[in-house]
């Protein structure tokens, strides 16, 4: 006699695991609509009240904007101008970076002080060259005007100028130390677009540096394009 008992006990598991199936399923779509409520704007849209400017210093080219369907990342294509700068070179493990930067600025700004110069703008940092674990970069204080007869202050700050050309702007939003997530999102844009960049970038610091846990941090990131 064919044995109806087992298959019988199969069928009800295969029952049971079906209707788990529409449980479970169930349970993630309510999971998404909950977590996810909205759509995202569509690519190239900001949202009220986010609209990017450019420094003073830097000249928008019409119609030069664009942006990445892949990395949902803006810029804009500027020209720098060299203004007068305070100027202070160091070099810091990457894992001190933010810091090593905010105290280079400290000093510029307490010589800027000392020899009664008048800032004009935010400071910024020159990198020249990065690794995986060091980094070296020129902090700068861009100046209304240079001080007569000086191309030396104390504690080894030097007279310099900002530097000019074409570049890139990107923005950084948020605290100082999620800043690497930025730059990989750059670095995929930038290579989507198949362009070449030269040996040096620029971060300007919209907001404190030395605030590196910031929530509303702003640092503005210029790459200078061949």
């Amino acid at each position: 006699m064919a044995n109806f008992g087992g298959f019988k006990r199969f069928g009800w598991i295969l029952g049971f695991l079906a209707a788990l199936v529409i449980v479970v399923g169930a349970g993630t779509f309510y999971l998404r609509k909950k977590l996810n409520p909205a759509q995202p704007a569509p690519v190239g849209e900001r949202a009220p009240g986010t609209e990017a400017k450019p420094p003073s210093d830097a000249k928008e080219e019409p119609g030069k904007g664009q942006d990445s369907a892949e990395t949902n990342l803006e810029s804009q294509t500027v020209e720098l101008t060299a203004r007068p700068a305070l100027a202070l070179k160091g070099e810091a493990p990457l894992d001190d970076a933010q810091k090593t930067i905010a105290e280079a600025v400290g000093k510029l700004n307490a010589a800027a002080a000392k020899a009664g110069v008048k800032a004009s703008g935010k400071p910024i940092a020159v990198f020249s060259e990065t690794s995986e674990k060091s980094i070296r970069f020129e902090a700068m204080l861009p100046l209304e005007k240079a001080p007569d007869g000086k191309g030396k202050l104390e504690g080894g700050v030097e007279i310099g100028a900002t530097p000019a050309g074409k570049a890139l702007k990107f923005e950084h939003r948020g605290p100082y130390e999620d800043i690497e997530s930025t730059y990989e999102a750059i670095t995929a844009f930038l290579d989507e677009k198949g362009l070449d960049t030269k040996d040096r970038f620029i971060e300007e610091y919209v907001s404190d540096v030395a605030d590196g846990e910031d929530e509303e941090g702003e640092v503005d990131i210029y790459i200078f394009v061949k």
